[in-house]
């Protein structure tokens, strides 16, 4: 199941990036988040702020900056 890849991926690897998710399972980065959304109900994952270079001048792809951190 998707759930479990994703919980495995995040805790092998630490925090990543929609995209890189997104890539990493060839999955829609819409759908990815959704997925992400039931992890981060049940207080397992958490969608960390964009880091320090980050402005806010929102020229980035929203995936990028988009992190999530398994919580363990």
């Amino acid at each position: 199941m998707i759930l479990s890849s994703i919980r495995d991926y995040l805790q092998a690897n630490g925090p990543a990036s929609l995209r890189d998710m997104s890539n990493r399972f060839d999955i829609d980065p819409e759908a990815l988040r959704g997925m992400l959304g039931q992890w981060v109900a049940r207080g397992r994952v958490v969608c960390e702020p964009p880091g320090g270079q980050c402005d806010g001048c929102c020229k980035c792809d929203s995936a990028v900056l988009e992190v999530y951190r398994w919580r363990g």
